[in-house]
């Protein structure tokens, strides 16, 4: 784990009180990537330790969220919920697939309390399903999955992009991987063809482009290997 990850406190935005966390170096290696940007790394999964957690009051975030400033009534909302529930972790410097699916779940949760962007909840949603993805469950992977591309689908309506590194067009691009890997191959091309049907696109996101058309040829080409058996 010392190869990996470092352990350091940090004040929790809810209670106040200096919780230990988990930190990653970068010497992580990856060796591949699926079509919906999940990231394979050599003997070490980094999305186990997305999620920080306050060991004290149970209030879990991505970091990025965990550090920035909250507004006072989302605080609020946390802190009166807390009073009468105790959801603490376990603080633990190595973590498991049970350790890391509670993690998620506790971020899932008060994302959803707080009406976080559809796009952020997607977002745990995904990382949620690779961490399924790595134990092999298959039915929780699709089910986390199946919530990501309905939450991504709300962003995509309701909300503005870019959203971080996100553009609107990767979004439409990811919930046809999502598709695609879902084995829904009506509704990933339903979406891939909205990216690749766009003249503009090859020039103004060609790295969308470039995927959803390669993800759009391998469908088509089992498509034809499945209708010739």
């Amino acid at each position: 784990m010392a190869d990996y990850t470092f352990v350091v406190t940090k004040p929790c935005p809810i209670c106040g009180k200096s919780t230990r966390v988990v930190k990653l170096k970068s010497r992580i290696i990856a060796e591949r990537t699926d079509e919906d940007f999940c990231v394979h790394y050599k003997d070490f999964n980094p999305y186990f330790y997305h999620i920080w957690f306050c060991e004290h009051c149970g209030f879990a975030a991505d970091e990025k969220h965990f550090l920035a400033p909250m507004p006072a009534r989302h605080k609020e909302t946390i802190r009166h919920f807390l009073e009468g529930h105790q959801l603490a972790l376990e603080f633990t410097e190595k973590r498991g697939v049970p350790e890391a699916v509670a993690s998620y779940k506790l971020a899932i949760f008060y994302a959803g309390m707080i009406d976080a962007t559809f796009a952020h909840r997607a977002g745990l949603e995904l990382h949620l399903a690779w961490v399924y993805r790595a134990a092999e469950d298959e039915a929780h992977e699709r089910e986390a999955m199946e919530h990501a591309a309905e939450l991504y689908d709300m962003s995509l309506m309701k909300e503005n992009y870019p959203q971080g590194a996100m553009t609107d067009n990767m979004v439409v691009y990811l919930i046809g991987a999502i598709h695609y890997r879902l084995g829904d191959f009506e509704k990933a091309t339903q979406y891939l063809s909205r990216i690749i049907g766009d003249n503009n696109m090859r020039n103004l996101e060609p790295k969308t482009f470039d995927r959803a058309r390669d993800l759009w040829q391998r469908i088509r080409e089992r498509k034809e290997a499945e209708a010739q058996n």
